[in-house]
């Protein structure tokens, strides 16, 4: 019975903060956020013999947003990511893709992406358009963003949470990973699917 009780109690806490939750842009407070990187997740896929995709992720991720809730193309952010934390599921592969052939991350440790144009494609959607650089190699990449919502902190603080989706597609050969021994046995085409959540910082 206790226990039928505690999972009541957690289905009304799970829906009253659902409800809390706005999708509505103009709900959340401008100004600077920063990414929270407990809750933040960049995943890359790769085609793998042409019959799966291989999946890993970066577990360090930093970064800032600022955030215009009236005009969100206005909008910015400024995000790095720690090479040296990609991983796998294979202890090895983990080790080569720090090394030379693949992120390198000895000369180029961080990777980063700063936005230059973001244009709303719907309440709650949009593209924005940046410069990543990564190996040292800087190129245009867009992703297709999803605005989650946004609610105050639900944990008790006195903030304002946001929280993103985003979806990108990057050639590996542009940025030189190339030289993998198992280069021809996947595809050039990196699927990036970021799931992002940025806190209100307070001046």
């Amino acid at each position: 019975m206790r226990c039928l009780f505690a999972l009541a109690f957690c289905l009304i806490a799970g829906a009253a903060q659902a409800a809390g939750v706005s999708i509505d842009p103009k709900q959340a407070p401008a100004g600077a956020y920063a990414v929270e990187s407990r809750h933040t997740m960049v995943i890359f896929a790769i085609p793998h013999f042409g019959i799966t995709d291989y999946y890993g992720r970066f577990e360090k991720v930093s970064g800032t947003l600022t955030f215009n809730p009236t005009a969100p193309e206005k909008s910015a952010v400024d995000i790095k990511i720690d090479m040296a934390s990609a991983n796998v599921m294979n202890s090895a592969l983990v080790t080569e893709l720090a090394g030379p052939s693949v992120f390198n991350t000895r000369d180029f440790p961080e990777a980063t992406f700063t936005s230059t144009k973001v244009e709303r494609t719907g309440p709650n959607t949009g593209r924005m358009t940046g410069d990543l650089t990564l190996r040292g190699v800087t190129k245009p990449v867009t992703f297709d963003v999803t605005f989650n919502g946004g609610l105050a902190n639900p944990m008790g603080g006195n903030g304002y949470d946001l929280g993103f989706h985003a979806t990108a597609v990057i050639k590996r050969s542009d940025f030189g990973m190339t030289a993998m021994d198992w280069t021809n046995f996947v595809g050039d085409d990196v699927k990036l699917t970021i799931e992002a959540m940025f806190v209100q910082q307070k001046t």
